[in-house]
Protein backbone atom coordinates (compact mmCIF):
# COMPACT_ATOMS: atom_id res chain seq x y z
CA UNK A 1 0.00 0.00 0.00
CA UNK A 2 1.53 3.52 -1.01
CA UNK A 3 1.90 5.82 2.40
CA UNK A 4 1.25 8.75 0.34
CA UNK A 5 -2.47 8.37 0.71
CA UNK A 6 -1.89 9.57 4.68
CA UNK A 7 0.26 12.45 3.70
CA UNK A 8 -2.61 15.01 3.41
CA UNK A 9 -3.93 14.06 7.15
CA UNK A 10 -0.82 13.89 8.87
CA UNK A 11 0.94 16.65 7.27
CA UNK A 12 -1.71 19.46 8.29
CA UNK A 13 -2.06 17.77 11.96
CA UNK A 14 1.98 17.49 12.37
CA UNK A 15 2.46 20.99 10.84
CA UNK A 16 -0.37 22.60 13.18
CA UNK A 17 1.41 20.90 16.48
CA UNK A 18 4.59 23.07 15.28
CA UNK A 19 3.29 25.69 14.37
CA UNK A 20 1.82 26.55 17.67
CA UNK A 21 4.24 24.63 20.14
CA UNK A 22 7.46 25.95 18.25
CA UNK A 23 6.53 29.23 16.27
CA UNK A 24 3.48 30.98 18.22
CA UNK A 25 5.65 33.89 18.60
CA UNK A 26 7.34 34.14 15.16
CA UNK A 27 4.73 34.99 12.42
CA UNK A 28 6.96 35.26 9.53
CA UNK A 29 8.18 31.66 10.03
CA UNK A 30 4.59 30.38 10.66
CA UNK A 31 3.63 32.33 7.75
CA UNK A 32 6.54 30.28 5.88
CA UNK A 33 6.23 26.99 7.02
CA UNK A 34 1.87 27.17 6.66
CA UNK A 35 2.56 27.97 3.14
CA UNK A 36 4.71 25.49 2.41
CA UNK A 37 3.05 22.87 3.75
CA UNK A 38 0.27 23.44 1.54
CA UNK A 39 1.89 23.63 -1.00
CA UNK A 40 3.72 20.25 -0.36
CA UNK A 41 -0.18 18.54 0.08
CA UNK A 42 -0.80 20.20 -3.29
CA UNK A 43 1.84 18.01 -5.27
CA UNK A 44 0.68 15.22 -3.12
CA UNK A 45 -2.77 15.88 -4.20
CA UNK A 46 -1.77 16.23 -7.83
CA UNK A 47 0.24 12.56 -7.40
CA UNK A 48 -2.62 11.03 -6.07
CA UNK A 49 -5.00 11.92 -8.91
CA UNK A 50 -2.59 10.70 -11.23
CA UNK A 51 -2.76 7.25 -9.30
CA UNK A 52 -6.39 7.09 -8.94
CA UNK A 53 -6.90 8.37 -13.08
CA UNK A 54 -5.87 4.74 -13.73
CA UNK A 55 -9.45 3.58 -12.13
CA UNK A 56 -7.38 1.38 -9.63
CA UNK A 57 -9.03 1.69 -5.73
CA UNK A 58 -6.09 2.35 -3.23
CA UNK A 59 -6.66 1.10 0.42
CA UNK A 60 -4.48 1.86 3.34
CA UNK A 61 -4.70 0.11 6.52
CA UNK A 62 -3.52 2.11 9.28
CA UNK A 63 -1.62 -0.64 11.77
CA UNK A 64 -1.78 -2.64 9.09
CA UNK A 65 -5.10 -3.93 10.56
CA UNK A 66 -7.46 -5.02 7.69
CA UNK A 67 -11.17 -4.09 7.18
CA UNK A 68 -13.52 -4.29 8.83
CA UNK A 69 -11.84 -4.85 12.23
CA UNK A 70 -9.66 -1.41 11.37
CA UNK A 71 -9.68 1.86 10.29
CA UNK A 72 -8.71 2.41 6.49
CA UNK A 73 -7.91 4.89 3.91
CA UNK A 74 -9.51 4.61 0.56
CA UNK A 75 -8.45 6.25 -2.66
CA UNK A 76 -10.35 6.51 -5.65
CA UNK A 77 -11.38 8.70 -8.36
CA UNK A 78 -13.47 10.30 -6.38
CA UNK A 79 -11.46 10.89 -3.08
CA UNK A 80 -8.91 12.02 -5.41
CA UNK A 81 -10.63 14.63 -7.07
CA UNK A 82 -12.07 16.35 -3.55
CA UNK A 83 -8.51 16.08 -2.30
CA UNK A 84 -6.66 17.96 -5.39
CA UNK A 85 -9.89 20.53 -5.19
CA UNK A 86 -9.66 21.13 -1.34
CA UNK A 87 -5.49 21.83 -1.82
CA UNK A 88 -5.74 24.25 -4.39
CA UNK A 89 -8.06 26.45 -3.06
CA UNK A 90 -6.61 25.89 0.14
CA UNK A 91 -3.27 27.14 -0.99
CA UNK A 92 -4.76 30.32 -3.16
CA UNK A 93 -6.74 31.41 0.26
CA UNK A 94 -3.70 30.98 2.67
CA UNK A 95 -1.50 33.33 0.38
CA UNK A 96 -4.62 35.55 0.33
CA UNK A 97 -4.34 36.33 4.10
CA UNK A 98 -1.20 36.59 4.25
CA UNK A 99 -1.28 38.90 1.80
CA UNK A 100 -3.96 41.01 3.57
CA UNK A 101 -2.81 40.29 7.11
CA UNK A 102 -5.95 38.47 8.18
CA UNK A 103 -4.03 36.08 9.32
CA UNK A 104 -2.31 38.33 11.87
CA UNK A 105 -5.49 39.79 13.32
CA UNK A 106 -6.14 37.49 15.73
CA UNK A 107 -4.27 34.17 17.58
CA UNK A 108 -3.01 30.68 16.10
CA UNK A 109 -5.00 31.40 11.99
CA UNK A 110 -1.94 28.80 10.69
CA UNK A 111 -2.10 26.27 13.68
CA UNK A 112 -6.19 25.99 13.29
CA UNK A 113 -5.66 26.49 9.33
CA UNK A 114 -3.77 23.16 9.59
CA UNK A 115 -6.23 21.23 11.24
CA UNK A 116 -9.20 22.33 9.61
CA UNK A 117 -7.47 21.16 6.43
CA UNK A 118 -6.66 18.12 8.37
CA UNK A 119 -10.02 17.32 9.00
CA UNK A 120 -11.60 17.69 5.58
CA UNK A 121 -8.33 15.66 4.08
CA UNK A 122 -9.62 13.18 6.24
CA UNK A 123 -13.54 12.74 5.92
CA UNK A 124 -12.70 12.36 1.83
CA UNK A 125 -10.15 9.85 2.49
CA UNK A 126 -11.73 7.85 5.42
CA UNK A 127 -13.78 4.42 4.56
CA UNK A 128 -15.17 4.36 7.75
CA UNK A 129 -18.67 5.92 8.60
CA UNK A 130 -17.50 6.40 12.76
CA UNK A 131 -14.32 8.18 11.40
CA UNK A 132 -16.37 10.31 8.81
CA UNK A 133 -17.71 11.72 12.29
CA UNK A 134 -14.49 12.09 13.83
CA UNK A 135 -12.74 14.17 10.83
CA UNK A 136 -16.10 16.16 10.95
CA UNK A 137 -15.29 16.69 14.40
CA UNK A 138 -12.03 18.12 13.80
CA UNK A 139 -12.57 20.52 10.87
CA UNK A 140 -15.80 21.68 12.78
CA UNK A 141 -13.53 22.45 16.01
CA UNK A 142 -11.21 23.90 13.57
CA UNK A 143 -13.75 26.09 11.90
CA UNK A 144 -15.47 27.40 15.26
CA UNK A 145 -11.79 28.89 16.06
CA UNK A 146 -11.86 30.58 12.39
CA UNK A 147 -15.22 32.01 12.34
CA UNK A 148 -14.43 34.11 15.18
CA UNK A 149 -10.92 35.11 14.17
CA UNK A 150 -10.51 38.57 14.59
CA UNK A 151 -13.51 38.79 17.12
CA UNK A 152 -15.83 41.52 17.04
CA UNK A 153 -19.63 41.20 18.21
CA UNK A 154 -21.44 40.14 15.34
CA UNK A 155 -18.91 37.60 14.40
CA UNK A 156 -18.98 36.30 18.00
CA UNK A 157 -22.79 36.24 17.50
CA UNK A 158 -22.56 33.98 14.32
CA UNK A 159 -20.42 31.91 16.12
CA UNK A 160 -22.61 30.76 18.64
CA UNK A 161 -25.33 30.18 15.85
CA UNK A 162 -22.85 27.91 13.80
CA UNK A 163 -21.62 26.14 16.96
CA UNK A 164 -25.06 25.39 17.99
CA UNK A 165 -26.22 24.24 14.97
CA UNK A 166 -23.82 21.76 14.02
CA UNK A 167 -23.62 20.61 17.66
CA UNK A 168 -27.19 19.40 16.96
CA UNK A 169 -26.14 17.85 13.44
CA UNK A 170 -23.12 16.13 15.29
CA UNK A 171 -25.30 14.54 17.75
CA UNK A 172 -27.68 13.58 15.12
CA UNK A 173 -24.45 11.64 13.79
CA UNK A 174 -23.89 9.65 17.01
CA UNK A 175 -27.31 8.43 16.58
CA UNK A 176 -27.35 7.72 12.88
CA UNK A 177 -24.10 6.00 13.44
CA UNK A 178 -25.48 4.01 17.05
CA UNK A 179 -28.48 3.25 15.14
CA UNK A 180 -26.98 1.37 11.68
CA UNK A 181 -24.12 -0.11 14.27
CA UNK A 182 -27.05 -2.07 16.01
CA UNK A 183 -28.24 -3.27 12.74
CA UNK A 184 -25.28 -4.05 10.86
CA UNK A 185 -22.69 -4.55 13.44
CA UNK A 186 -20.05 -2.35 11.60
CA UNK A 187 -19.54 1.15 10.68
CA UNK A 188 -16.90 0.38 7.90
CA UNK A 189 -18.52 1.66 4.74
CA UNK A 190 -17.72 -1.25 2.25
CA UNK A 191 -18.92 -3.88 5.03
CA UNK A 192 -21.79 -1.62 5.93
CA UNK A 193 -22.85 -1.88 1.93
CA UNK A 194 -22.28 -5.71 2.25
CA UNK A 195 -24.17 -6.44 5.46
CA UNK A 196 -27.18 -3.64 4.68
CA UNK A 197 -28.10 -5.75 1.22
CA UNK A 198 -28.25 -8.68 3.34
CA UNK A 199 -31.31 -7.54 5.33
CA UNK A 200 -35.04 -8.32 4.21
CA UNK A 201 -36.62 -5.44 3.20
CA UNK A 202 -39.50 -6.17 5.63
CA UNK A 203 -37.08 -5.97 8.04
CA UNK A 204 -35.54 -2.92 6.97
CA UNK A 205 -37.52 -0.43 9.07
CA UNK A 206 -34.49 0.18 11.68
CA UNK A 207 -31.78 0.93 8.34
CA UNK A 208 -34.33 3.50 6.75
CA UNK A 209 -34.34 5.40 10.07
CA UNK A 210 -30.17 5.58 10.10
CA UNK A 211 -30.22 6.32 6.37
CA UNK A 212 -32.59 9.42 6.77
CA UNK A 213 -30.84 10.47 9.81
CA UNK A 214 -27.53 10.40 8.22
CA UNK A 215 -29.05 12.68 5.03
CA UNK A 216 -30.18 15.16 8.00
CA UNK A 217 -26.75 15.37 8.99
CA UNK A 218 -25.02 15.97 5.75
CA UNK A 219 -28.15 18.18 4.48
CA UNK A 220 -26.74 20.52 7.82
CA UNK A 221 -23.70 20.33 6.48
CA UNK A 222 -24.59 20.96 2.87
CA UNK A 223 -26.85 23.91 3.94
CA UNK A 224 -30.08 21.88 2.49
CA UNK A 225 -32.92 23.71 3.19
CA UNK A 226 -34.67 23.88 5.55
CA UNK A 227 -31.26 23.16 8.07
CA UNK A 228 -29.12 26.26 5.98
CA UNK A 229 -30.22 29.10 9.13
CA UNK A 230 -26.86 28.67 10.20
CA UNK A 231 -24.97 29.50 6.84
CA UNK A 232 -26.10 33.12 5.83
CA UNK A 233 -24.81 34.87 9.03
CA UNK A 234 -22.08 32.76 9.81
CA UNK A 235 -20.31 33.04 5.70
CA UNK A 236 -21.58 36.41 5.82
CA UNK A 237 -19.54 37.54 8.83
CA UNK A 238 -16.57 34.84 8.79
CA UNK A 239 -13.22 36.25 8.15
CA UNK A 240 -12.85 36.47 4.39
CA UNK A 241 -10.32 33.73 4.10
CA UNK A 242 -12.21 31.65 5.96
CA UNK A 243 -15.48 31.91 4.48
CA UNK A 244 -13.40 31.57 1.31
CA UNK A 245 -12.40 27.98 2.57
CA UNK A 246 -15.40 27.49 3.71
CA UNK A 247 -16.75 26.85 -0.06
CA UNK A 248 -15.56 23.41 0.61
CA UNK A 249 -17.14 23.04 3.72
CA UNK A 250 -20.77 22.35 2.48
CA UNK A 251 -18.94 19.97 -0.35
CA UNK A 252 -18.44 17.89 2.47
CA UNK A 253 -21.80 17.09 3.32
CA UNK A 254 -22.62 16.96 -0.47
CA UNK A 255 -19.36 14.26 -0.63
CA UNK A 256 -21.01 12.16 1.80
CA UNK A 257 -24.32 12.28 0.54
CA UNK A 258 -22.75 11.13 -2.79
CA UNK A 259 -20.53 8.61 -1.01
CA UNK A 260 -23.16 6.73 1.16
CA UNK A 261 -25.86 6.89 -1.13
CA UNK A 262 -24.37 5.51 -4.03
CA UNK A 263 -22.13 2.58 -1.84
CA UNK A 264 -24.11 1.76 0.68
CA UNK A 265 -27.77 3.04 0.21
CA UNK A 266 -27.95 2.58 -3.26
CA UNK A 267 -30.95 2.42 -5.64
CA UNK A 268 -31.15 -1.46 -5.43
CA UNK A 269 -31.12 -1.54 -2.11
CA UNK A 270 -34.64 -2.30 -1.35
CA UNK A 271 -34.95 -1.15 2.49
CA UNK A 272 -34.12 2.25 1.28
CA UNK A 273 -35.60 2.10 -2.57
CA UNK A 274 -36.99 5.20 -3.73
CA UNK A 275 -36.63 7.21 -0.33
CA UNK A 276 -33.60 9.22 -0.47
CA UNK A 277 -33.69 10.99 -4.05
CA UNK A 278 -36.93 12.11 -3.35
CA UNK A 279 -36.53 13.64 -0.22
CA UNK A 280 -33.27 15.26 -2.13
CA UNK A 281 -34.79 16.79 -5.40
CA UNK A 282 -37.41 18.55 -3.82
CA UNK A 283 -35.56 19.86 -1.14
CA UNK A 284 -32.44 20.89 -3.17
CA UNK A 285 -34.97 22.77 -5.91
CA UNK A 286 -36.51 24.96 -2.50
CA UNK A 287 -32.58 25.95 -1.78
CA UNK A 288 -31.84 26.74 -5.33
CA UNK A 289 -35.09 29.09 -4.86
CA UNK A 290 -34.30 30.58 -1.71
CA UNK A 291 -30.79 31.16 -2.63
CA UNK A 292 -30.88 32.88 -6.07
CA UNK A 293 -34.09 34.99 -4.17
CA UNK A 294 -31.54 35.75 -1.46
CA UNK A 295 -28.99 37.15 -3.83
CA UNK A 296 -31.93 39.69 -5.15
CA UNK A 297 -32.86 40.97 -1.26
CA UNK A 298 -29.78 40.90 0.09
CA UNK A 299 -28.36 44.51 1.15
CA UNK A 300 -24.95 43.69 2.03
CA UNK A 301 -22.35 41.87 0.02
CA UNK A 302 -21.78 39.68 2.62
CA UNK A 303 -25.31 38.01 2.54
CA UNK A 304 -25.11 38.01 -1.21
CA UNK A 305 -21.95 35.61 -1.31
CA UNK A 306 -23.58 33.53 1.47
CA UNK A 307 -27.28 33.35 -0.17
CA UNK A 308 -24.85 32.87 -3.47
CA UNK A 309 -23.51 29.55 -2.24
CA UNK A 310 -26.67 28.33 -1.15
CA UNK A 311 -28.12 28.68 -4.09
CA UNK A 312 -25.33 26.74 -5.91
CA UNK A 313 -25.93 23.73 -3.27
CA UNK A 314 -29.18 23.52 -4.23
CA UNK A 315 -27.90 23.60 -7.73
CA UNK A 316 -25.52 20.76 -7.58
CA UNK A 317 -27.72 18.63 -5.60
CA UNK A 318 -30.65 18.64 -7.78
CA UNK A 319 -27.80 16.90 -10.34
CA UNK A 320 -27.11 14.67 -7.36
CA UNK A 321 -30.40 13.59 -6.39
CA UNK A 322 -30.65 11.78 -9.98
CA UNK A 323 -28.14 9.05 -8.93
CA UNK A 324 -27.28 8.24 -11.85
CA UNK A 325 -23.84 8.07 -13.35
CA UNK A 326 -24.73 11.22 -15.97
CA UNK A 327 -26.30 13.28 -12.89
CA UNK A 328 -23.15 12.72 -10.96
CA UNK A 329 -20.84 13.64 -13.66
CA UNK A 330 -22.29 16.94 -14.27
CA UNK A 331 -22.76 17.57 -10.38
CA UNK A 332 -19.22 17.09 -9.84
CA UNK A 333 -17.99 19.26 -12.49
CA UNK A 334 -20.51 21.45 -11.05
CA UNK A 335 -19.22 21.00 -7.71
CA UNK A 336 -15.27 22.32 -8.85
CA UNK A 337 -17.07 25.46 -10.41
CA UNK A 338 -18.90 26.61 -7.15
CA UNK A 339 -16.25 25.83 -4.94
CA UNK A 340 -13.98 28.22 -7.05
CA UNK A 341 -16.50 31.12 -7.75
CA UNK A 342 -17.53 31.19 -4.40
CA UNK A 343 -14.42 31.41 -3.12
CA UNK A 344 -13.41 33.59 -5.48
CA UNK A 345 -16.92 36.10 -4.57
CA UNK A 346 -16.06 35.95 -0.62
CA UNK A 347 -12.25 36.97 -1.29
CA UNK A 348 -13.83 39.87 -3.77
CA UNK A 349 -16.21 41.48 -1.14
CA UNK A 350 -13.92 41.39 1.43
CA UNK A 351 -11.40 43.54 -1.21
CA UNK A 352 -14.98 45.68 -1.60
CA UNK A 353 -15.24 46.12 2.30
CA UNK A 354 -11.51 46.59 3.50
CA UNK A 355 -11.53 49.55 0.45
CA UNK A 356 -14.79 51.07 1.24
CA UNK A 357 -13.93 51.77 4.89
CA UNK A 358 -17.08 52.37 6.92
CA UNK A 359 -19.25 52.14 4.08
CA UNK A 360 -18.07 48.34 4.01
CA UNK A 361 -20.15 45.89 1.91
CA UNK A 362 -23.18 48.11 2.04
CA UNK A 363 -24.94 48.20 -1.46
CA UNK A 364 -24.73 51.64 -1.91
CA UNK A 365 -23.01 53.97 -3.86
CA UNK A 366 -19.61 55.31 -2.58
CA UNK A 367 -16.79 56.83 -4.06
CA UNK A 368 -14.11 55.27 -6.09
CA UNK A 369 -12.04 52.35 -4.01
CA UNK A 370 -8.03 51.82 -4.94
CA UNK A 371 -8.28 49.31 -7.77
CA UNK A 372 -11.40 49.65 -8.26
CA UNK A 373 -11.30 48.66 -12.16
CA UNK A 374 -9.78 45.32 -11.20
CA UNK A 375 -12.05 44.44 -8.50
CA UNK A 376 -14.90 45.43 -10.74
CA UNK A 377 -13.82 42.88 -13.33
CA UNK A 378 -13.29 40.23 -10.40
CA UNK A 379 -16.32 40.63 -9.52
CA UNK A 380 -17.63 40.67 -13.21
CA UNK A 381 -16.55 37.44 -13.34
CA UNK A 382 -17.76 36.01 -10.29
CA UNK A 383 -20.66 37.33 -11.03
CA UNK A 384 -21.55 35.99 -14.38
CA UNK A 385 -19.63 32.56 -13.34
CA UNK A 386 -21.81 32.16 -10.21
CA UNK A 387 -25.37 33.16 -11.99
CA UNK A 388 -24.77 30.68 -15.13
CA UNK A 389 -23.65 32.56 -17.81
CA UNK A 390 -21.45 32.21 -21.04
CA UNK A 391 -18.89 31.71 -21.66
CA UNK A 392 -17.34 30.43 -17.90
CA UNK A 393 -17.70 27.41 -16.19
CA UNK A 394 -21.15 28.25 -14.44
CA UNK A 395 -22.96 28.02 -18.03
CA UNK A 396 -21.17 25.07 -18.82
CA UNK A 397 -22.10 23.36 -15.81
CA UNK A 398 -25.43 24.14 -15.99
CA UNK A 399 -25.72 22.92 -19.37
CA UNK A 400 -24.40 19.75 -18.20
CA UNK A 401 -27.29 19.51 -15.73
CA UNK A 402 -29.88 20.50 -17.72
CA UNK A 403 -28.99 17.52 -20.43
CA UNK A 404 -28.20 14.60 -17.21
CA UNK A 405 -32.06 15.47 -15.34
CA UNK A 406 -33.54 15.35 -18.84
CA UNK A 407 -34.33 11.42 -17.76
CA UNK A 408 -35.94 12.24 -14.72
CA UNK A 409 -39.60 12.41 -13.78
CA UNK A 410 -39.06 16.02 -12.42
CA UNK A 411 -37.45 17.26 -15.81
CA UNK A 412 -39.45 20.16 -16.71
CA UNK A 413 -39.87 21.66 -13.05
CA UNK A 414 -36.14 21.18 -12.64
CA UNK A 415 -35.20 23.06 -16.15
CA UNK A 416 -37.95 26.03 -14.94
CA UNK A 417 -36.45 26.46 -11.36
CA UNK A 418 -32.40 26.44 -12.98
CA UNK A 419 -33.39 28.63 -15.73
CA UNK A 420 -36.12 31.06 -13.25
CA UNK A 421 -33.78 31.21 -11.09
CA UNK A 422 -30.82 32.44 -13.15
CA UNK A 423 -32.45 35.18 -14.70
CA UNK A 424 -33.15 36.08 -10.75
CA UNK A 425 -28.85 35.83 -10.08
CA UNK A 426 -28.15 38.22 -12.89
CA UNK A 427 -30.30 40.62 -11.50
CA UNK A 428 -29.18 40.51 -7.93
CA UNK A 429 -25.97 40.51 -8.99
CA UNK A 430 -26.04 43.21 -11.32
CA UNK A 431 -28.18 45.41 -9.04
CA UNK A 432 -25.73 44.97 -6.36
CA UNK A 433 -22.55 45.58 -9.25
CA UNK A 434 -24.39 48.41 -10.25
CA UNK A 435 -24.15 50.27 -7.02
CA UNK A 436 -21.06 49.49 -6.22
CA UNK A 437 -19.38 49.79 -9.20
CA UNK A 438 -20.77 52.18 -11.68
CA UNK A 439 -22.90 54.32 -9.47
CA UNK A 440 -20.02 55.92 -8.05
CA UNK A 441 -20.20 58.89 -5.94
CA UNK A 442 -19.01 62.02 -7.00
CA UNK A 443 -15.80 63.11 -4.88
CA UNK A 444 -15.78 66.35 -2.84
CA UNK A 445 -12.03 67.06 -3.42
CA UNK A 446 -11.61 66.08 0.48
CA UNK A 447 -11.45 62.42 0.14
CA UNK A 448 -7.37 61.64 1.19
CA UNK A 449 -5.34 60.04 -1.94
CA UNK A 450 -5.59 56.12 -1.61
CA UNK A 451 -3.10 53.95 0.50
CA UNK A 452 -0.37 51.68 -1.79
CA UNK A 453 -2.78 48.19 -1.57
CA UNK A 454 -0.08 45.53 -1.62
CA UNK A 455 -0.42 43.26 -4.73
CA UNK A 456 -0.79 39.06 -3.37
CA UNK A 457 -4.31 39.65 -2.41
CA UNK A 458 -5.15 40.80 -6.58
CA UNK A 459 -2.86 38.13 -7.51
CA UNK A 460 -4.42 35.63 -5.45
CA UNK A 461 -7.78 36.56 -6.64
CA UNK A 462 -6.85 36.58 -10.20
CA UNK A 463 -5.28 32.82 -9.96
CA UNK A 464 -9.18 31.62 -8.86
CA UNK A 465 -10.40 33.63 -11.84
CA UNK A 466 -7.68 31.77 -13.95
CA UNK A 467 -9.04 28.49 -12.50
CA UNK A 468 -12.68 29.57 -13.63
CA UNK A 469 -11.69 30.28 -16.90
CA UNK A 470 -9.08 26.79 -17.10
CA UNK A 471 -12.49 24.86 -16.08
CA UNK A 472 -14.46 26.20 -18.91
CA UNK A 473 -11.52 25.98 -21.45
CA UNK A 474 -10.80 22.16 -20.45
CA UNK A 475 -13.90 21.35 -20.11
CA UNK A 476 -13.56 18.33 -22.44
CA UNK A 477 -10.65 16.82 -20.19
CA UNK A 478 -12.25 17.65 -17.07
CA UNK A 479 -15.49 15.92 -17.84
CA UNK A 480 -13.53 12.88 -19.06
CA UNK A 481 -11.73 12.11 -15.67
CA UNK A 482 -15.70 13.05 -13.74
CA UNK A 483 -17.60 10.81 -16.36
CA UNK A 484 -14.84 7.86 -15.47
CA UNK A 485 -15.00 8.79 -11.50
CA UNK A 486 -19.14 8.73 -11.94
CA UNK A 487 -18.84 5.11 -12.98
CA UNK A 488 -16.60 3.61 -10.16
CA UNK A 489 -18.81 5.91 -8.09
CA UNK A 490 -22.01 3.56 -9.97
CA UNK A 491 -19.88 0.42 -9.39
CA UNK A 492 -19.39 0.11 -5.65
CA UNK A 493 -18.46 -3.59 -6.22
CA UNK A 494 -14.90 -2.78 -7.33
CA UNK A 495 -14.81 -0.31 -3.83
CA UNK A 496 -16.13 -3.12 -1.64
CA UNK A 497 -13.45 -5.45 -2.99
CA UNK A 498 -10.79 -3.48 -2.72
CA UNK A 499 -11.22 -2.30 0.78
CA UNK A 500 -12.69 -6.00 2.41
CA UNK A 501 -9.61 -7.61 0.33
CA UNK A 502 -6.67 -5.31 1.39
CA UNK A 503 -6.75 -3.49 -1.57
Amino acid sequence: MSHWIIAPVVLPAVLAAILTLAMRHHPPLQRVFSIAGVATVLVVAIGLTMQASSGAIEVYELGNWPAPFGIVLVLDRLSALMVLVTAVLALVVLLYAVGTGWDQRGNNFHALYQFQLMGIFGAFLTGDAFNLFVFFEVLLIASYGLMIHGGGRRRLKAGVQYVIYNLLGSTLFLFALGTLYAVTGTLNMADLAVRAAEIPVEDGALLRVGAVLLLLVFAIKAALLPLHFWLPETYAEAPAPVAALFAIMTKVGAYSILRMYTLVFGPDLGATADLIDQLLIYAALITLVVGMVGILGAKRLGRLAAFAAIGSMGTMLIALSGFRPETTAAALYYMIHSTLTGALLFLVVDLVRERRGPMGGAMQPGPRMAQHGMIAALFFGAAIAMAGMPPLSGFVGKLLILDAVRGMDEVWLIWAVILGTSLVAIVGFGQAGSAIFWKVAPETGEEPAPAPQPALPLVACFVMLGGIVALSVLAGPVMGYIEATAVQLHTPEGYIAAVLNGG
